[in-house]
């Protein structure tokens, strides 16, 4: 037989099967309650948000382009739709997650994935520090208000997935602890809060259908602002997850595809009833923790998470709310950059990169809104590379020996914020009657930059000095050929 018909696939291996299949049950426990938690910020029925996290992920499988990261239903879109649904009900959502997934696609061939490229380090930091906080915060409502039985099953499910993993990796700490506590939770009639309390499971399989909508402009205008919204905040955080899987796998993933896998992930959600998501960076985080690295266990995760609700409904009925708190504080902990704030890190580092970073983790948590925090983070990283460029521009000058020539150098780069000060620092006065500028190492990067080069010459020309421009490499000379005269009123 050919090579390429003897090769299988990787998740076919035993070994590797087994622990995708691991991996993919225990992020769906881990999706039951988020689920359902998004569902009710939503405004919505359970079985929606349920519905959302099964075909997101088993299309998102198939379409995606980051193997082992887990989309799902997400508290980001939640937030986003709650309004639609308050004012004209949940078929008005259903129909804005088809048209943002609609939208997905289309800037997924747009080119949106390539926008990741101007993402600074420090916002991607700011970002994965944040997520930790959100995830830890989103525990405590669980945590409040409740027995000391609580207490000690979340400290025995800690001591759990903190101990085992140094005595085995055969099996997920995390499904470990949550057999274990379940048990024993069942055996001796403990009384504490359980999935089950969270919100009624459902009994049946989605069903494919069109949203219940009229199809006029009026239903269009209604919802393509929080269809847009919800585009580009599920585009936003699911590339960031996945370029955040690729530092931690050391692979590279296809992001364009990712963008239109999204889109179509939540077109087929919105015909079967769900409320749409995204990438969700806690349960990718406990995917690839346990080892997963293949699209089987997102997919395991949404076929297991379909049998759990509908089959098993009864015994995830069960399960103790302080098993899942321990598996996601665990994913917070295990989330967050704790080499950014050591103080060693912090005293080398930059202090814009420190503010940039602390800017994007307080917005974000201040707001619950991953990309809210990340387009401030990234405004505040723009000024401040903006204000530190335009720190390195100078300008020297020499006398020619004959004192007819005086030449001046410009060097660095020359934009917006750099060039405003340009004007200023030749001697139009007392300078000979020729005047040189080499932009040899320098840069013009805008119109900013060429306008301040017209004023400077006109006011030399105003004096009678003759003045020529030298050194413009091909970029910067091609810009002042275009713009030269026909910013100030110069000619």
């Amino acid at each position: 037989m050919p090579a390429v018909l003897r090769r299988r696939p990787t998740w076919l291996s035993p070994r590797v099967l087994r622990t995708e299949s691991l991996a993919g049950l225990v992020v769906a426990l881990a999706l039951i309650p988020e689920a359902v938690s998004f569902s009710i910020i939503a405004g919505v029925d359970p079985r929606v948000g349920l519905f959302a996290s099964f075909t997101m992920a088993v299309t998102i499988a198939v379409t995606g382009g980051r193997p082992a990261m887990i989309s799902a239903a997400t508290g980001a879109i939640a937030l986003v739709l709650a309004p639609l649904v308050r004012e004209h009900g949940v078929e008005y959502l259903l129909a804005a997650v088809v048209l943002g997934g609609l939208l997905q696609v289309v800037l997924a061939v747009s080119g949106v994935a390539r926008l990741m490229r101007f993402l600074p380090r420090s916002v991607m930091v700011g970002f994965v520090n944040a997520l930790a906080i959100l995830i830890f915060l989103a525990q405590l409502p669980y945590l409040t208000d409740v027995g000391w039985p609580v207490y000690a099953l979340l400290a025995a499910g800690l001591l759990i997935m903190v101990g085992l993993p140094r005595l085995t990796k055969a099996v997920p700490a995390p499904l470990v602890a949550i057999v274990v506590l379940t048990t024993v939770t069942v055996t001796m009639g403990v009384a504490v809060p359980t999935v089950g309390d969270q919100g009624d499971l459902p009994g049946t399989l989605p069903v494919l259908g069109v949203p219940a909508v009229p199809f006029t402009l009026d239903t269009l205008v209604t919802i393509a602002p929080y269809a847009f919204a919800m585009a580009l905040v599920g585009l936003m955080e699911s590339l960031m997850t996945a370029k955040l899987v690729d530092d931690l796998t050391d692979t590279h993933s296809d992001k364009t595809r990712e963008s239109w896998g999204q889109g179509v992930a939540n077109i087929v959600t919105g015909f079967f009833g769900g409320m749409g998501g995204c990438a969700m960076i806690g349960q990718t985080m406990i995917n690839v923790k346990s080892g997963a690295r293949t699209r089987a266990s997102t997919f395991l995760s949404g076929v297991f998470l379909l049998v759990l609700v509908v089959a098993l409904a009864q015994v995830v009925a069960l399960i103790p709310m302080a098993a899942l708190v321990g598996v996601m504080i665990m994913v917070a902990v295990g989330t967050f950059d704790w080499h950014s704030i050591r103080p060693q890190t912090l005293r080398r580092m930059p202090p814009s990169e420190t503010v940039v970073m602390v800017t994007t983790v307080a917005v974000t948590v201040a707001t619950h809104n991953l990309a809210i925090g990340v387009v401030v983070g990234v405004l505040v990283a723009m000024v401040a590379f903006a204000r530190r460029v335009a720190r390195v521009v100078s300008v020297d000058s020499v006398l020619d020996p004959d004192g007819s020539t005086r030449i001046y150098r410009v060097t660095g780069q020359l934009f917006f914020a750099s060039s405003n000060d340009l004007v200023f620092q030749f001697d139009y006065a007392n300078d000979p009657p020729t005047v040189v500028i080499d932009l040899s190492d320098a840069h013009i990067w805008d119109a900013s930059s060429v306008a301040a080069l017209d004023a400077v010459t006109t006011k030399y020309r105003q004096r009678g000095t003759e003045v020529t421009i030298t050194g413009m490499n091909d970029d910067s000379e091609q810009r002042h050929n275009a713009l030269a005269g026909t910013l100030t009123g110069a000619h």
